[in-house]
Protein backbone atom coordinates (compact mmCIF):
# COMPACT_ATOMS: atom_id res chain seq x y z
CA UNK A 1 0.00 0.00 0.00
CA UNK A 2 1.57 3.73 -1.13
CA UNK A 3 1.75 5.76 2.49
CA UNK A 4 0.23 9.26 1.64
CA UNK A 5 2.16 11.48 2.92
CA UNK A 6 4.16 10.22 5.56
CA UNK A 7 0.85 8.45 7.01
CA UNK A 8 -0.08 4.32 6.50
CA UNK A 9 -3.08 4.76 8.70
CA UNK A 10 -5.03 7.90 9.09
CA UNK A 11 -6.70 7.72 12.46
CA UNK A 12 -8.54 11.26 12.65
CA UNK A 13 -10.86 12.62 10.16
CA UNK A 14 -8.94 15.76 8.92
CA UNK A 15 -9.58 19.05 6.14
CA UNK A 16 -9.41 17.20 2.95
CA UNK A 17 -9.47 19.13 -0.70
CA UNK A 18 -11.29 16.58 -2.08
CA UNK A 19 -14.64 17.68 -4.05
CA UNK A 20 -18.18 15.50 -5.13
CA UNK A 21 -20.18 17.58 -7.75
CA UNK A 22 -23.18 16.45 -8.37
CA UNK A 23 -24.81 17.84 -11.71
CA UNK A 24 -28.43 18.27 -12.48
CA UNK A 25 -29.19 16.05 -9.83
CA UNK A 26 -33.31 15.24 -9.65
CA UNK A 27 -33.76 13.48 -6.25
CA UNK A 28 -33.11 15.40 -3.19
CA UNK A 29 -33.28 12.08 -1.35
CA UNK A 30 -29.58 11.33 -3.16
CA UNK A 31 -28.21 14.35 -2.29
CA UNK A 32 -29.11 13.51 1.09
CA UNK A 33 -27.21 10.00 0.49
CA UNK A 34 -24.33 11.61 -0.87
CA UNK A 35 -23.46 13.72 1.74
CA UNK A 36 -23.80 10.50 4.25
CA UNK A 37 -21.39 8.79 1.88
CA UNK A 38 -18.86 11.81 1.94
CA UNK A 39 -19.18 12.10 6.13
CA UNK A 40 -18.67 8.74 6.65
CA UNK A 41 -15.33 8.47 4.36
CA UNK A 42 -14.11 11.80 6.34
CA UNK A 43 -15.15 14.25 3.46
CA UNK A 44 -17.07 17.26 3.52
CA UNK A 45 -17.00 19.47 0.18
CA UNK A 46 -19.87 18.99 -1.86
CA UNK A 47 -20.76 20.88 -4.62
CA UNK A 48 -24.09 20.98 -6.97
CA UNK A 49 -24.56 21.72 -10.48
CA UNK A 50 -27.88 23.28 -12.21
CA UNK A 51 -30.17 20.61 -9.56
CA UNK A 52 -33.57 20.24 -10.36
CA UNK A 53 -34.54 22.10 -7.40
CA UNK A 54 -32.87 25.00 -5.84
CA UNK A 55 -34.13 24.24 -2.35
CA UNK A 56 -32.68 20.61 -2.44
CA UNK A 57 -30.16 21.56 0.08
CA UNK A 58 -33.02 21.96 2.95
CA UNK A 59 -35.75 19.90 1.54
CA UNK A 60 -36.94 17.12 3.93
CA UNK A 61 -36.32 14.33 1.67
CA UNK A 62 -32.69 15.15 1.82
CA UNK A 63 -32.02 15.88 5.21
CA UNK A 64 -33.71 12.89 6.63
CA UNK A 65 -31.33 10.72 3.93
CA UNK A 66 -28.57 12.57 5.21
CA UNK A 67 -28.69 10.78 8.65
CA UNK A 68 -26.85 13.07 10.81
CA UNK A 69 -24.65 14.68 7.60
CA UNK A 70 -26.77 18.04 7.77
CA UNK A 71 -22.97 19.88 8.23
CA UNK A 72 -22.16 18.61 4.95
CA UNK A 73 -25.34 20.13 3.44
CA UNK A 74 -24.63 23.64 5.53
CA UNK A 75 -21.61 23.90 3.83
CA UNK A 76 -22.39 22.94 0.43
CA UNK A 77 -22.84 24.87 -2.52
CA UNK A 78 -24.86 25.58 -5.43
CA UNK A 79 -23.59 26.82 -8.98
CA UNK A 80 -24.93 26.92 -12.74
CA UNK A 81 -21.64 25.31 -14.43
CA UNK A 82 -19.28 22.41 -13.97
CA UNK A 83 -16.39 25.41 -14.56
CA UNK A 84 -17.49 27.22 -11.43
CA UNK A 85 -17.30 23.42 -9.63
CA UNK A 86 -14.09 22.72 -10.63
CA UNK A 87 -12.57 25.90 -9.12
CA UNK A 88 -9.76 24.43 -7.39
CA UNK A 89 -9.77 21.30 -8.74
CA UNK A 90 -6.50 20.36 -10.39
CA UNK A 91 -7.52 16.45 -11.06
CA UNK A 92 -11.46 15.79 -11.89
CA UNK A 93 -12.85 12.36 -12.55
CA UNK A 94 -15.80 11.96 -14.40
CA UNK A 95 -18.09 8.71 -13.55
CA UNK A 96 -19.82 7.49 -16.92
CA UNK A 97 -20.58 4.10 -17.93
CA UNK A 98 -20.93 4.65 -21.79
CA UNK A 99 -17.50 4.94 -23.95
CA UNK A 100 -16.95 8.38 -25.60
CA UNK A 101 -15.25 8.14 -29.27
CA UNK A 102 -12.42 10.21 -27.57
CA UNK A 103 -11.59 11.62 -24.78
CA UNK A 104 -10.14 10.97 -21.17
CA UNK A 105 -8.95 7.72 -20.37
CA UNK A 106 -11.05 5.51 -18.25
CA UNK A 107 -9.62 3.97 -15.16
CA UNK A 108 -10.86 1.73 -12.31
CA UNK A 109 -11.53 2.33 -8.58
CA UNK A 110 -9.32 0.64 -7.35
CA UNK A 111 -5.69 1.01 -9.71
CA UNK A 112 -6.55 4.25 -10.97
CA UNK A 113 -7.21 5.79 -7.52
CA UNK A 114 -4.03 4.03 -5.78
CA UNK A 115 -1.45 5.17 -8.76
CA UNK A 116 -3.36 8.64 -8.30
CA UNK A 117 -2.77 8.63 -4.67
CA UNK A 118 0.88 7.35 -4.91
CA UNK A 119 1.56 9.71 -7.72
CA UNK A 120 4.69 12.46 -7.37
CA UNK A 121 1.66 15.38 -7.15
CA UNK A 122 -0.48 15.89 -4.74
CA UNK A 123 -4.22 17.13 -6.69
CA UNK A 124 -6.97 18.55 -5.26
CA UNK A 125 -9.27 15.96 -6.49
CA UNK A 126 -13.08 16.10 -7.52
CA UNK A 127 -15.34 13.37 -8.57
CA UNK A 128 -17.98 14.63 -11.03
CA UNK A 129 -21.43 12.62 -11.18
CA UNK A 130 -23.92 13.05 -13.89
CA UNK A 131 -27.99 13.06 -13.69
CA UNK A 132 -29.86 9.98 -12.04
CA UNK A 133 -31.23 9.52 -15.65
CA UNK A 134 -28.79 11.19 -18.30
CA UNK A 135 -25.42 10.60 -16.75
CA UNK A 136 -23.07 13.12 -17.86
CA UNK A 137 -23.02 14.64 -21.31
CA UNK A 138 -19.62 14.07 -23.46
CA UNK A 139 -18.89 18.13 -23.01
CA UNK A 140 -18.47 17.23 -19.03
CA UNK A 141 -16.49 14.25 -19.65
CA UNK A 142 -14.11 16.12 -21.54
CA UNK A 143 -13.52 18.83 -19.09
CA UNK A 144 -12.50 15.98 -16.54
CA UNK A 145 -8.68 14.56 -16.61
CA UNK A 146 -10.13 10.88 -16.74
CA UNK A 147 -13.20 8.34 -16.38
CA UNK A 148 -13.90 6.58 -13.42
CA UNK A 149 -15.72 2.97 -14.57
CA UNK A 150 -16.71 0.73 -11.54
CA UNK A 151 -16.98 -2.87 -12.74
CA UNK A 152 -20.07 -4.18 -12.23
CA UNK A 153 -22.07 -7.44 -13.61
CA UNK A 154 -21.91 -7.04 -16.97
CA UNK A 155 -25.64 -8.02 -17.46
CA UNK A 156 -26.33 -5.19 -15.45
CA UNK A 157 -24.68 -2.51 -14.60
CA UNK A 158 -27.21 0.30 -12.98
CA UNK A 159 -26.49 1.47 -10.19
CA UNK A 160 -27.97 4.40 -7.84
CA UNK A 161 -26.34 7.87 -7.76
CA UNK A 162 -25.45 7.49 -3.93
CA UNK A 163 -23.80 4.08 -4.30
CA UNK A 164 -21.93 4.92 -6.67
CA UNK A 165 -20.65 8.03 -4.46
CA UNK A 166 -20.16 5.64 -1.78
CA UNK A 167 -18.71 3.34 -3.85
CA UNK A 168 -15.70 6.26 -4.75
CA UNK A 169 -15.26 7.80 -1.81
CA UNK A 170 -14.57 4.08 -0.27
CA UNK A 171 -12.08 3.63 -2.87
CA UNK A 172 -10.42 6.80 -2.55
CA UNK A 173 -10.01 7.03 1.51
CA UNK A 174 -8.71 3.56 1.19
CA UNK A 175 -6.00 4.41 -1.54
CA UNK A 176 -5.12 7.65 1.17
CA UNK A 177 -4.63 5.59 3.81
CA UNK A 178 -7.79 4.26 5.65
CA UNK A 179 -9.40 4.67 8.85
CA UNK A 180 -8.31 2.03 11.68
CA UNK A 181 -10.73 -0.17 12.46
CA UNK A 182 -11.10 -0.08 16.54
CA UNK A 183 -12.37 -3.49 18.19
CA UNK A 184 -15.79 -3.60 19.81
CA UNK A 185 -14.31 -5.43 22.39
CA UNK A 186 -10.66 -6.41 23.63
CA UNK A 187 -8.88 -9.82 22.73
CA UNK A 188 -10.00 -12.29 24.97
CA UNK A 189 -6.47 -13.59 26.86
CA UNK A 190 -5.68 -16.71 25.98
CA UNK A 191 -5.66 -19.70 28.55
CA UNK A 192 -2.04 -20.69 29.27
CA UNK A 193 -0.79 -24.61 28.91
CA UNK A 194 -1.01 -25.26 32.68
CA UNK A 195 -4.87 -24.16 32.15
CA UNK A 196 -5.15 -25.99 29.49
CA UNK A 197 -3.89 -29.28 31.57
CA UNK A 198 -5.32 -29.00 34.20
CA UNK A 199 -8.51 -29.08 31.97
CA UNK A 200 -7.49 -32.23 30.37
CA UNK A 201 -6.78 -33.65 33.91
CA UNK A 202 -10.66 -32.71 34.82
CA UNK A 203 -11.99 -34.44 31.35
CA UNK A 204 -9.95 -37.30 31.94
CA UNK A 205 -11.51 -38.02 35.36
CA UNK A 206 -14.81 -36.94 34.21
CA UNK A 207 -14.94 -39.25 31.15
CA UNK A 208 -13.24 -42.19 33.63
CA UNK A 209 -16.53 -41.95 35.70
CA UNK A 210 -19.10 -42.29 33.34
CA UNK A 211 -17.20 -44.69 31.68
CA UNK A 212 -16.25 -43.41 28.31
CA UNK A 213 -12.66 -43.72 29.08
CA UNK A 214 -11.03 -46.97 30.18
CA UNK A 215 -7.70 -46.22 32.29
CA UNK A 216 -6.69 -49.77 31.65
CA UNK A 217 -6.82 -49.10 27.75
CA UNK A 218 -6.89 -45.77 27.56
CA UNK A 219 -4.71 -45.88 23.45
CA UNK A 220 -4.13 -42.30 21.93
CA UNK A 221 -7.65 -40.53 23.62
CA UNK A 222 -6.13 -38.04 25.72
CA UNK A 223 -2.96 -37.29 23.50
CA UNK A 224 -5.69 -36.56 20.86
CA UNK A 225 -7.79 -34.27 22.99
CA UNK A 226 -4.68 -32.06 23.76
CA UNK A 227 -4.28 -31.51 20.45
CA UNK A 228 -7.84 -30.48 19.77
CA UNK A 229 -7.47 -28.06 22.56
CA UNK A 230 -4.18 -26.50 21.15
CA UNK A 231 -5.74 -25.73 17.99
CA UNK A 232 -8.58 -24.09 19.53
CA UNK A 233 -6.63 -22.21 21.50
CA UNK A 234 -8.63 -21.84 24.38
CA UNK A 235 -9.31 -18.51 25.93
CA UNK A 236 -9.70 -18.21 29.85
CA UNK A 237 -13.58 -18.19 29.95
CA UNK A 238 -13.70 -21.07 27.57
CA UNK A 239 -11.58 -23.17 30.24
CA UNK A 240 -14.01 -22.75 32.41
CA UNK A 241 -16.43 -23.65 30.65
CA UNK A 242 -15.33 -27.01 29.86
CA UNK A 243 -14.28 -27.70 33.00
CA UNK A 244 -17.74 -26.58 34.06
CA UNK A 245 -19.28 -29.66 31.99
CA UNK A 246 -16.48 -32.08 32.97
CA UNK A 247 -17.91 -31.28 36.78
CA UNK A 248 -21.79 -32.13 35.05
CA UNK A 249 -19.90 -35.48 33.61
CA UNK A 250 -18.78 -36.27 36.90
CA UNK A 251 -22.31 -35.92 38.75
CA UNK A 252 -23.45 -38.44 36.11
CA UNK A 253 -23.31 -42.09 36.83
CA UNK A 254 -22.29 -44.67 34.34
CA UNK A 255 -25.07 -46.72 31.76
Amino acid sequence: MCVFKGLSVISEVKPDPTRFILIGTSHPGNVGSTARAMKVMGFSDLVLVRPRFDDVLVQEDTVAMASGAADILVRARIVDTLAEALDGVTYAIATAMTPRDFGPSTITPREGLAALACGETTHNVGFVFGSERYGMSNDDVYRCHAVMSIPTNPAYGSLNLAQAVQVLAYEWRQALGGFAVDARTPDAELADGQAVQGTLEHWQQALIDIGFLDPATPKKLMPRLNQLLNRAQLRKEEVHILRGIAKAFGDLKPR
